[in-house]
């Protein structure tokens, strides 16, 4: 049995990081009875905060899934993680989402997170409520918070209501829309922010708007029934004051959210079928449409694929249609969730949240039912690091676990490096790697060693030069003889082989070969026969051997352009293994004549910080070899720097931002160009090659 779209709400509890989002959870919980307990973040007893790890750091992991009755509405509620390192986390839960809560510590104030938890639920569609929590707290300045907030988040934030006291002294919260009641104290008198709540509510509404400036103040019913449109909106963010120590404000906002919150009809949807966009509508009898938000692998009954129903209705052991399913799943288990207590159900309509018990054809972001949902756009994880087994023979081990913390957090990759030999291991930030780092040793039983994973330099040459190789070795019977001579050119990355390739540099030119991987370019010049034609693929992979093994220190080479013009064979000696041989020695010693140099990836950053900080990231790029390129304001005292410096600089960068700006600091960064490495800091990297090789 589905329950009745009107009746459902779904809410996501995002903000910072030690805003109180988990303590908030739990409280509703308990007050709305939907559990019999006596939760405790600190406590390590916190409903939504179940997880071991989270048990021991005293913070949310994951997006923690509940639910709750009230006032006859029937809420889901997901908790998130509040620091910028699990925002992966929020991104999904704000999709199954209708109405975001922006928790802010009203001693902390807007932190870094805010900021990114308002812009991702903006990005979501979702209708924006913020509640301002730990009102017990001494010395808090609530008036110039309330300033801070419209500045950076717009003048449609006004207070539902407003505290009276704080601290010791927090007595309630008095309400801004219905005046009248016992407001001694308050920290704003409700009567000033009257005006300007009621006119953001009916922006919605011109006729209604254009009455109240005549002096006709509308019903409240007929605020009630704006409230949802404004905040549908944008036009209006209800800001509502919260003490979960004190349980103040706790009462008002659940009746609030039940008349308030955005209903599953209310924001706009749409997917695709076809090829065309179409408009998803909250129907029951509709087709189905369903998108999994979230993956968690559970130790009692395994992979839990958790979906947000849109529309038409989700069956139990219905065979569904999914992407990137070779056919149609099968819905064995359908599950009623309450942080990890899981209920059998039978179906879920529009607006519902269920997870779909051992469906390994589900992943994140999977659609169910014939119209697909877009992806969910997850921020590309750019810290890494180099992990192996601590323990001979769990290498599959680790590799099996690895695959499972990919299925559960899309802001992790693992990368297979053919050219380093290496298991990378991609994160948001040192942090989240700490973090997975701990899963793996507890739930998976891997104990890992790491390391900063190599930078993937190159190698080139930056001059013409030529020579040859002979090839020859006897030991009874036939021996082995090839004679190979080339000339090498630097090829330019973006050169057109046609240009290069001329009658006027190759007056012999006879064919070439362009191998994309490395921008590599072989000619073939040879005239008369002094090798026959033969021979010249295994000159070719003898080059494209050396090619992939490097020269001066191990690294891929790029970028070059090999002429093959003259050579030898022995009619009975020669063979495809010696002139391989003779290829890629040929191919090292004319590259060491050609000033061969090492290149090394360069990334473009954006980096966003407080303003009062721009001149500590300019200094400090410039100690990277980095330079910015531009700026531009992220407002809300916040500036935006464009920026472009080599990998190997910036591969540790987030713990140095975060010292920098006192955590405020965010960025990203993704692959820009290949450049030469400066001659001194090419001698290091050598020095430190040798060094390895000798160890080894």
């Amino acid at each position: 049995m589905t329950r009745n779209v009107a009746d459902i709400r779904n809410i996501a509890l995002v903000g910072h990081g030690s805003s109180g989002k988990t303590t908030l959870a739990d409280q509703i919980l308990v007050r709305t009875g939907a559990v019999n307990a006596n939760p405790n973040v600190d406590e390590g007893t916190s409903i939504c905060d179940f997880d071991d790890e989270e048990k021991h750091h005293k913070y949310s992991i994951e997006a923690s899934i509940t639910h709750f009755e009230h006032s006859g509405k029937f809420f889901n509620m997901i908790d998130c993680p509040g620091y910028p390192d699990l925002i992966g986390q929020t991104i999904s839960a704000l999709r199954a989402a209708d109405t975001a809560i922006v928790a802010i510590d009203a001693h902390a104030g807007i932190k870094v997170n805010t900021r990114r938890v308002w812009a991702e639920a903006t990005k979501a569609g979702c209708g924006k409520v913020i509640v301002i929590t730990k009102l017990d707290t001494e010395n808090i300045d609530f008036p110039h918070l309330i300033d801070t907030i419209k500045e950076v988040f717009g003048a449609g934030c006004v207070p539902l209501n407003v505290p009276i006291g704080h601290g010791h002294d927090l007595k309630g919260v008095a309400s801004t829309l219905k005046l009248g009641g016992d407001a001694a104290g308050a920290l704003i008198d409700p009567a000033s922010i009257n005006e300007s709540l009621i006119e953001s509510i009916i922006e919605v509404d011109d006729e209604l708007m254009e009455k109240y400036f005549e002096g006709e103040v509308p019903s409240d019913e007929q605020l009630a029934r704006l409230m949802v449109q404004a905040i549908s909106a944008g036009t209006l963010t209800p800001i509502l004051c919260v003490s979960t120590r004190t349980n103040v404000g706790v009462a008002e906002l659940l009746d609030f959210l039940a008349t308030s919150a955005l209903p599953p009809t209310a924001i706009t949807r749409t997917g695709t079928k076809d090829g065309a966009e179409v408009e998803v509508v909250a129907d029951p009898a509709g087709p189905l449409v369903a998108q999994v938000f979230k993956t968690r692998i559970d130790p009692f009954v395994q992979k839990l694929s958790y979906v947000r129903v849109y529309s038409g209705t989700l069956k139990k052991d219905a065979t569904v249609a999914a992407t990137g399913a070779r056919k149609g799943i099968k819905v064995s288990q359908l599950l009623s969730v309450q942080a990890n207590q899981t209920h059998a159900t039978d179906a879920a309509g529009p607006g519902e949240i269920v997870a779909i018990a051992k469906s390994e054809e589900l992943h994140t972001g999977s659609s169910l039912g014939d119209i697909r949902l877009a992806a969910l756009d997850f921020p590309r994880p750019m810290v890494g690091l180099a992990v192996t087994p601590k323990s001979r023979g769990d290498e599959a081990k680790l590799s099996t676990a690895l695959h499972k913390i990919t299925e559960e957090d899309s802001t992790v990759h693992v990368d297979h490096d053919p050219e380093t030999k290496e298991m990378v291991l991609t994160g948001m930030s040192e942090l989240h790697l700490t973090l997975l780092r701990e899963r793996l040793k507890r739930r998976d039983k891997v104990e890992v060693d790491t390391h900063e994973p190599k930078i993937p330099y190159r190698e080139t040459i930056q001059g013409n030069a030529e020579g040859s190789y002979r090839h020859k070795k006897q030991s009874g019977g036939s021996g082995q003889f090839a004679e190979v001579h080339i000339r090498m050119y630097p090829f330019p990355e973006g050169t057109a082989v046609e240009d290069f390739a001329t009658k006027e540099r190759f007056p012999s030119l006879k064919s070439t070969h362009y191998h994309e991987h490395g921008n590599f370019l072989w000619v073939d010049s040879v005239v008369g026969g002094s090798i026959p034609g033969n021979f010249m693929p295994a000159i070719e992979k003898g080059f494209l051997e050396r090619l992939k093994q490097g020269v001066i220190a191990g690294f891929p080479i790029q970028n070059v352009c090999a002429e093959v013009h003259f050579g030898k064979d022995h009619p009975v000696d020669s063979n495809e293994t010696a002139f391989r041989i003779a290829g890629s020695r040929v191919f090292s010693e004319v590259f060491q004549k050609a000033r061969p140099t090492l290149l090394e990836p360069v990334v473009n950053l954006h980096i966003t910080v407080p303003a009062g900080n721009v001149g500590d990231v300019s200094s400090d790029l410039s100690g990277r070899r980095g330079q910015m390129v531009g700026m531009e304001s992220a407002g809300g005292g916040m500036t935006t720097v464009e920026a472009r410096a080599p990998l190997s600089e910036v591969s540790t960068y987030a713990r140095t931002l975060s010292s920098m700006t006192g955590g405020q600091g965010s960025y990203t960064m993704e692959f820009s160009h290949y450049d030469i490495v400066p001659p001194n800091v090419q001698q290091d990297i050598l020095s430190k090659v040798k060094l390895r090789e000798e160890e080894e």
